[in-house]
């Protein structure tokens, strides 16, 4: 059977040849786009509207459905042939069971064109050059000249001061024609393989080994997807596995994080996960652990934000993507033994929210103690952010700063490893593992990108307003729950430190005891 070959098939296969050979033979055998992501490729086109605002009078075509993608050929063909001086946006050319839409061709006195694509990134990445590349051939293929090539991004120094955006200083136009150009002969290679690919009986081998180095990341999680009983030792959830690690494992037919060459580890995580492999119990550097401990200055408080951020920056004063929070959640202990007190807050309506949110935290959080976050250098970055948007509490949001600690430190040094962390220091990692009653997964959100999303389309854009207070509801819980691990987490090191080394090594992990009553209670806010 013979295929068309579209720009996003050929991405697809310099990642992996075998994504594309999927997405021909078998499409549901890959997982579905999620919401989250989704959100993302929105965001895509919102940029899309505002950087095709640099061109005069243009004329758009695109596509709303099936039959309009299917007109598309012949009517951006129409407009080619009507030597229309206007540039054309969101065409389509097919040649030779090659197809690609191109997002802005701009013609030139000469009868060439010069061709610009879109894309929200704050700079040019080297998979943009292979996507023109590929435009650039098809669109020669058909018969038109492409003089030069550019690529328009996002002005990540751009800051919103009005409501009318200029797109001029919303973006950057940058000039690619000499790394397109360069790409130009392997791009006329690469395009028969792709189309013998598509076109062969048998899927190409699945192995990450023959990933592209840009594309590793991606195939892994489709890979792991396509392999759901991967054993936890597999080497490839080997911490920031790089390719050329993947490759070597494969030549070598090593399977097992602990059987790797330790030679071929190159990240201290690596080396932590790897050690960690090779040993029955846990790594506990318990004297650092207690130096750390003792640094802390009761009371302590547990501080996570949850925040906004968007392509187009939606409050005046903020940059691109830059976050905003719109939802604290804050744990206090005034002692080792006192009850925990829990406070949170929850921005519900559509107006900045840095004002009120800043107010409540202030009149919530005491002038001494330790602030504990998770990462903290982003609560850190929040608070600059906020003091920015409300300078009526610029003192006493910045003046949080310096008394934070990061409870991540301890996972992120390797002074407490554990194989089942997976070479990561995250909360959602180290969490399940230490206190294992305490979950992510029950809750209806339950990642930080769910819950901006969900935010911003609740209150930002009018969505789900039957169901508004059941997802502030779910807000508040997920957040809660992000201190209350802090807590938790934070309980099980104090009491690491009074248990003797022989039963840190030898017996596995302290238990940690914790109500049913106790946890409903801090995620409930009771």
């Amino acid at each position: 059977m013979r295929y068309t070959i579209s720009k996003s098939d050929y991405m697809l296969w310099l990642k992996h040849p075998a994504w594309l050979w999927l997405k021909k033979h078998h499409p549901k055998s890959l997982p579905p786009i999620d919401q989250d992501t989704q959100a993302i490729f929105d965001a895509g086109h919102l940029f899309e509207e505002y950087a095709e605002g640099l061109f005069d009078n243009p004329l758009k075509l695109g596509f709303d459905s099936y039959q309009e993608y299917l007109s598309l050929p012949d009517r951006t063909r129409k407009a080619l042939d009507s030597s229309t001086k206007q540039a054309i946006l969101q065409g389509r050319v097919e040649q030779d069971s090659l197809t690609c839409i191109f997002d802005v061709l701009e013609p030139l006195e000469s009868g060439g064109y010069n061709l610009y694509e879109i894309k929200s990134s704050t700079k040019p990445k080297p998979e943009h050059y292979q996507d023109l590349a590929f435009q650039k051939l098809v669109l020669e293929k058909s018969g038109l000249k492409i003089d030069k090539i550019y690529l328009i991004h996002l002005n990540s120094f751009f800051v919103k001061k009005r409501d009318k955006i200029d797109p001029k200083k919303l973006t950057k136009v940058v000039e690619v024609t000499a790394e397109v150009l360069e790409l130009s002969s392997q791009t006329a290679q690469n395009v028969a393989l792709v189309k013998a690919t598509a076109s062969q009986i048998d899927s190409p081998d699945l192995s990450p080994a023959f990933a592209s180095k840009y594309g590793l990341r991606d195939w892994l999680t489709i890979y792991k997807y396509l392999e759901p009983n991967l054993p936890e030792d597999s080497i490839y959830n080997l911490y920031g596995i790089s390719l050329e690690q993947v490759q070597s494992a494969k030549e070598t037919n090593t399977q097992k994080i602990e059987d790797l060459d330790p030679k071929l580890l190159i990240r201290s995580k690596q080396k932590q996960q790897y050690q960690a492999w090779r040993q029955p119990s846990p790594i506990v550097d318990k004297a650092r652990i207690k130096d750390f401990l003792d640094q802390m200055v009761f009371p302590l408080y547990f501080l996570d934000y949850e925040t906004m951020g968007s392509v187009i920056p939606i409050l005046n004063g903020t940059k691109p993507y830059q976050q905003i929070p719109f939802q604290y959640s804050l744990d206090i202990l005034e002692s080792e033994s006192s009850q925990l007190k829990h406070y949170n807050y929850l921005h519900t309506e559509n107006t900045n929210p840095s004002s009120e949110l800043s107010q409540a935290l202030l009149s919530e959080i005491g002038s001494k103690g330790t602030i504990l976050a998770w990462n903290m250098g982003f609560e850190q970055k929040c608070n600059q952010t906020l003091a920015k948007l409300s300078s009526d509490h610029e003192l006493g949001l910045l003046g949080l700063n310096p008394r934070f600690m990061d409870l991540m430190q301890p996972f992120m040094e390797g002074w407490y490893i554990d194989k089942r962390f997976m070479g990561s220091a995250s909360i959602k990692k180290v969490l399940p593992v230490l206190v294992p009653e305490l979950s992510y997964q029950e809750l209806a959100i339950n990642q930080g990108a769910s819950a901006q999303r969900v935010w911003m389309e609740t209150v930002i854009g009018g969505k789900h307003q039957e169901r508004r207070e059941e997802i502030f509801s779910d807000l508040i819980k997920y957040c809660n729950l992000d201190t209350y691990a802090m807590v938790e987490i934070y309980r099980f090191l104090a009491r690491l430190v009074l248990v003797d080394n022989e039963t840190i090594l030898g017996q596995g992990n302290p238990p940690i005891k914790s109500s049913p009553a106790t946890i409903q209670g801090s995620l409930f806010g009771g």
